[in-house]
């Protein structure tokens, strides 16, 4: 069964998302059959490298609010985040363009590091303080994991993977994905944010259960596990 998640780095819900998820998944009795992709989402796709206000100063402009609310939203979102056991230090965040972010995403695909990467960007965005527009700071990270030097290089001197973004980004809209995180399971049933744990165990579960039959035309001479 294949489960994508369309997110973006920056996005606080995405990450209290990938550990519900998380959660779901481990108490899901078929998780061993679980394919999960992530697929890539931008928020904001014109944002700058790096945004030149702090993140409560954004959020009080984006959404017409004073710095004091913009602050005391962040303050509420750490304590629901705490409670998934995430350190959510929304203060220290700085926000800017993710796309390369999802590229370096892509490439850790390549390597079955895709999940290890996603998390990796994640905690270095909303725990640490990295600026996740640097093209810098994200090689390191992607090398920290264990990614070839080499096609790290060839990444970020290069527009390589930028294509998978945008393939990923056409079908979120394909499939009418206007909001992250949104969960799909074999392209035939989806959730749309973080829900808790237990309903996305739920919609694991119809999932499973919705997977369509074989429709057998003929049947021969065969082997079982009791033989041929």
């Amino acid at each position: 069964m294949q489960v994508e998640i369309w997110s973006d780095i920056v996005c606080p819900w995405c990450y209290v998302g990938k550990r519900r998820f998380e959660s779901a998944l481990a108490d899901f009795e078929h998780r061993d059959d679980v394919r999960v992709t992530w697929r890539s989402f931008e928020l904001d796709p014109h944002a700058p490298r790096e945004r030149d206000v702090d993140s409560a100063t954004h959020l009080a402009q984006k959404y017409g609010m004073t710095r004091e609310q913009a602050q005391a939203s962040q303050q509420n979102l750490a304590e629901v985040a705490a409670g998934d056991g995430l350190d959510m230090r929304l203060d220290r965040t700085r926000g800017g363009n993710t796309f390369d972010a999802h590229r370096l995403v892509h490439l850790a695909e390549t390597h079955d590091l895709q999940d290890a990467m996603k998390e990796r960007l994640m905690r270095a965005y909303f725990t640490e303080g990295e600026p996740i527009g640097d093209a810098g700071v994200l090689a390191r990270l992607g090398r920290e994991l264990g990614l070839p030097d080499a096609e790290v290089e060839d990444v970020f001197g290069s527009d390589r993977f930028g294509d998978e973004v945008r393939a990923d980004e056409s079908l979120a809209m394909s499939l009418g994905i206007s909001a992250v995180p949104f969960f799909v399971v074999d392209r035939t049933m989806g959730a749309a944010g973080a829900h808790p744990p237990e309903a996305l165990l739920e919609l694991l579960l119809r999932g499973w259960e919705a997977r369509p039959a074989i429709d057998v035309l003929a049947t021969g001479a065969t082997c079982d596990v009791d033989g041929c």
